[in-house]
């Protein structure tokens, strides 16, 4: 098994079981204890888990939510062949929301210089780097801004949502699950992806595969409220199935 692998199954065990224990898993990897102290090393460093003494917890048992630095160097390849795939839902011309995320980040870098689109955002860093082209008109949601996510959110952000109609939302989510659907650690920033799903005729959502089957605090969505999961190679055959008999289209770039 290579080091990848290992520290996927770990993260796996941990978000299963609560915590995962240094000597279990050295134990059950035939491998040694500093073996593993350095995978949880390399989990935490990509915010995905907590140490603790004699192992770890995952963030999300933690209500711990990443900081963008951390989360936009975590997947970058698969987020990458995700944003790409994506482009294929993007409409000829009208209207489309970009949500606030680092692999909505990546789809809004790639963005044709071919299509006349009014892209709405609530994240102002993507404002700054769409209003210089040409061919799209932006439209920053305003509000607080959350310093987690450089999301906007808040009443300012809602207002005009509702009052907007688009062909396409393209969102994030930290996490998608059969059970509980689609959610988020921070209930403002839940509010207004619920919001933004609502402003638009297809929803489709981005997330590679580490964040299907996880659930956290805030439910903004059931998995029938969208059209399209656009995930990574790595989403498991049976948890596919279990999403799109939920509702949505799987597409695994």
């Amino acid at each position: 098994m290579y080091a990848e692998e290992r520290q996927q199954e770990i993260l796996r065990r941990a978000r299963a079981d609560g915590r995962v224990d240094v000597v279990a898993l050295a134990e059950a990897f035939g491998i040694t204890s500093e073996t593993v102290r350095r995978d949880l090393t390399v989990l935490e460093r990509s915010g995905l888990i907590r140490r603790v003494h004699g192992g770890a917890i995952p963030v999300e048992r933690l209500s711990f939510e990443p900081a963008l630095a951390a989360r936009d160097a975590v997947m970058t390849t698969e987020k990458e062949r995700i944003a790409k795939a994506a482009l294929a839902e993007l409409p000829k011309d009208g209207a489309v929301i970009i949500d606030a995320g680092t692999t909505t980040g990546r789809f809004a870098a790639v963005l044709p210089p071919d299509r006349e689109l009014t892209v709405i955002v609530n994240s102002p860093p993507l404002a700054t780097m769409l209003a210089v082209r040409p061919n799209l008109n932006v439209i920053l949601l305003g509000g607080r801004v959350r310093g987690k996510t450089l999301a906007t959110v808040d009443d300012w952000a809602l207002r005009p949502l509702r009052n907007l109609y688009v062909d396409v939302a393209f969102m994030g989510t930290n996490g998608a699950s059969p059970e509980r659907g689609l959610t988020t650690p921070d209930i403002a920033e839940a509010a207004v992806k619920q919001a933004m799903i609502a402003a638009a005729r297809r929803a489709v959502v981005l997330a590679d595969h580490t964040k299907v089957g996880n659930d956290y605090l805030a439910r903004f969505g059931a998995l029938a409220d969208i059209d399209v999961l656009i995930t990574d190679t790595g989403l498991d055959d049976g948890l596919c199935a279990e999403i799109e008999a939920a509702g949505p289209r799987v597409v695994r770039a």
